[in-house]
């Protein structure tokens, strides 16, 4: 059987999109499915796979999963292929739409390419704990943006090891046993940050991450070293834009947006998940 899908890129995050209103993959499969589908070279390779399906609460919901086959609670920039897709496909009859997760129910305003999308509202934050990592003290904030993620502020983005150090704070006991995203952050003036991310599931540094730009802009409010809009510029080269209100220790919303790119759209054969 062959399964249309559509590529799509987020700031140099890259999905597959399955309309799976009519089912096309059982449940217990669709983590062997991703494994296989998202690997590169032999496959269509991807950072992660959605599954777009009905909703009684939004306009759809989502199921996403990582490369590496587990299933995520959040993806912002995942978050926004899906809504331009569900737009352009009709599944979603207005730019404007609402999108069920495991994380929540997400709102989104497609523009074009453009896509704004409104995250759930963080939670758990802690600044500036003291992990020892590979035998050295280094200090990290935490917050859950949707997924888990962790935030070391360098002075040289550029010369950090973020994959060495990126996998031993992920599979750090103090974030176990689910892990958890590693980001590396470079304040510049004007509200203006450089970000390289560590994601789990892809398990290597990727080109952005949506949820990784909203924590690393958070933590930096909240520390008083940047303010709402706070401009991200990613791994991949993109700058990503993240809006916020902040009353005393609570985010009471936040938004970010960037643009949404379709590489093209196939069918894939029975070959592609071998």
């Amino acid at each position: 059987m062959k399964i249309p899908f559509v590529k799509m890129s987020g700031s140099g995050n890259d999905f597959i999109l399955i309309d799976h209103r009519k089912p096309l993959v059982p449940i217990d499969q669709m983590s062997a499915f991703a494994r296989s589908l998202c690997r590169r070279r032999v496959s269509v390779g991807a950072d992660g796979l959605i599954f777009i399906e009905p909703s009684e609460k939004a306009d759809f919901r989502w199921r996403f999963f990582n490369a590496d086959g587990s299933e995520a609670e959040m993806c912002g920039n995942g978050g926004r292929c899906a809504a331009r897709f569900a737009y352009l496909k009709g599944i979603a009859g207005r730019p404007s739409l609402t999108f069920e997760t495991l994380a929540g129910i997400l709102s989104a305003e497609v523009n074009g390419m453009r896509v704004k999308l409104e995250m759930t509202r963080p939670h758990g934050l802690k600044l500036d704990e003291i992990l020892t990592v590979e035998g050295k003290p280094l200090s990290f904030s935490t917050l859950d943006t949707g997924v888990p993620h962790a935030v070391h502020f360098v002075e040289d983005v550029e010369g950090s090891d973020v994959l060495r150090i990126g996998r031993a704070v992920r599979n750090h006991a103090r974030f176990a046993p689910g892990g958890t995203n590693v980001n590396f952050v470079r304040v510049e003036k004007d509200s203006h940050l450089t970000v390289r991310t560590y994601e789990r599931g892809v398990e290597d540094e990727t080109l952005a991450c949506g949820t990784g730009a909203v924590a690393s802009s958070l933590v930096a409010a909240f520390k008083g070293l940047a303010r709402s809009p706070v401009s991200v510029k990613t791994c991949g080269g993109e700058v990503l834009r993240v809006h916020f209100e902040i009353e005393g220790k609570d985010v009471k919303k936040v938004f970010f947006e960037g643009d949404v790119h379709i590489i093209y759209e196939a069918e894939m054969w029975e070959e592609a998940r071998l």
